[in-house]
């Protein structure tokens, strides 16, 4: 399970973030102060991300982030703070930070930070998403050779388009990640197409669950996440 510490002292902002994150697929673990963070971090060694507000009574976000930099280099740090300024953004990256979120902040800016980090600190960790194969990714039932393009599941083919071939790579080579709408038409149509890019989205997501789901008014493989986007994976 992907696991998120999350530290703010404001509820309100707390909760925000952690219903966001939850619906991205994240288990969070969340603290108030950054005493409390330290020691959940200390306690829960599987954290492989921590999202830490600057302004904090007592121990701030800038001593959390340098004391968990401090004790481990390949977990993934996202610095929250209320100020846009140089100052923040340089003094966070400084105590080694990966990246900084300014609020007020989006859902969705949020869970792509959170997104693309979780999936560079995997990297640095070694962990593949799917089992390492020049020509072959696989997913029990699926299994998609990358040379052929060929998608079977159980052993059977399934056809696909160009369009649909291109989804079920992107998602296979990250099972479990989460994907928004305007990242998947970036990886799969590019920046030159025009159109309107959320709709072209979920009718390609439709017609691929129609054709690889057991029962594509209940997905298994391609879930929905809410407000964002889609991921692969039935965990």
């Amino acid at each position: 399970m992907k696991k998120v510490l999350v530290l703010e002292d404001e509820k309100s902002i707390r909760d925000f973030v952690v219903l966001n994150l939850s619906r991205a697929g994240y288990e969070i673990i969340e603290a108030d102060t950054g005493e409390r963070a330290l020691e959940l971090f200390d306690a829960s060694p599987d954290i492989d991300i921590a999202v830490l507000d600057v302004m904090l009574p007592g121990i701030d976000g800038f001593e959390v982030c340098k004391s968990i930099r401090a004790s481990n280099q390949k977990v993934g740090i996202i610095m929250l703070t209320a100020k846009a300024q140089e100052t923040d953004k340089v003094t966070g990256l400084m105590n080694g930070a990966d990246d900084y979120v300014a609020k007020p902040f989006s859902p969705l800016e949020l869970i792509v930070r959170v997104d693309s980090l979780y999936r560079r600190v995997m990297m640095m960790k070694g962990v593949t998403e799917t089992p390492v194969s020049k020509d072959e990714l696989s997913y029990p039932p699926f299994q998609l050779n990358t040379k052929s393009r060929i998608l079977t599941k159980n052993g059977k083919k399934i056809e696909l388009t160009q369009v649909e071939y291109q989804l079920v790579k992107l998602f296979m080579e990250h099972v479990g990640s989460a994907f928004s709408r305007e990242e998947i038409f970036k990886n799969v149509w590019g920046d030159s197409f025009s159109g309107d890019k959320h709709k072209i989205v979920d009718v390609n997501i439709r017609r691929l669950r129609l054709k690889i789901e057991d029962d594509a008014s209940s997905p298994t493989y391609i879930q929905t996440v809410w407000g964002f986007g889609y991921r692969w994976g039935n965990e």
